[in-house]
This record gives structure tokens, C-alpha cells and sequence, in this order.
């Protein structure tokens, strides 16, 4: 995957709105409000953050040399995944949406029923 694909994947789940709050050049994705992957749009190669379930960031980094603990974000929630080519488009795709189901069920009640 690269920038774009990420972008398009990303933009296209409910609710999902992106902007640049940081800098020119990391583009983050947020649900209701609350971020949900970060996407450096200069870096090659390519890097995102995603918010993880705490054991499965750790299983990751385990598994996948491209995952390391988020970079400018809490270790224990957030992974960094380089795409280098070693990460499967399937992988990263479910990668995203557990990043996204995590954010969107700690929202508000009414706010997660205005996404369906």
C-alpha cells in the first residue's frame, strides 16, 4: 500500500475525517473526534501509527520486523508499521479497521450511532 491507498482506505469508513493539526505533512485520521491512524505522507518509506489492542501491539512487533512501538505516541496503545514492502495489503486493511473499531467503541453511545 502506499500513501494514497492508506488515504482511500482510511477516508472511507464512517464517519472519518482527515486533517493536518500537526504539521504539513501527518495526516491524521479521526471518528468522532479521536485520532485513529496518523499517516506521515513524506516518510520513505511510508509510515502510519495505529492505535492497537495493548497484547496484540506487542504480538506484532514480535512478528513484523516493519512493526515497532508508536513513534511520538503512547508505547503501549499505539504501533508504527513501515511499509517496506514486507506488511500484506490484507494485513495492513485489518491492521486499520481494529485501529478504528477500537476508537469508535469508546465513544459515546449516541455518537457511535451516528456512524451506522
Amino acid at each position: 500500500m502506499n500513501t494514497e491507498t492508506l488515504r482511500e482506505y482510511c477516508i472511507a469508513k464512517p464517519g472519518v475525517t482527515e486533517s493536518f493539526p500537526f504539521d504539513e505533512v501527518t495526516l491524521v485520521f479521526k471518528v468522532g473526534g479521536k485520532m485513529f491512524a496518523l499517516l506521515d505522507t513524506e516518510s520513505r518509506p511510508t509510515t502510519i501509527n495505529l492505535k492497537c489492542d495493548p497484547e496484540r501491539a506487542v504480538q506484532l512487533r514480535e512478528e513484523y520486523a516493519a512493526v515497532t512501538a508508536g513513534y511520538h505516541m503512547n508505547k503501549i496503545h499505539w504501533n508504527t508499521v513501515t511499509l517496506d514492502g514486507s506488511v500484506r495489503s490484507r494485513d495492513m486493511q485489518d491492521w486499520i479497521d481494529h485501529s478504528y473499531e477500537l476508537v469508535k467503541k469508546s465513544l459515546p453511545k449516541v455518537v457511535r450511532e451516528q456512524l451506522m
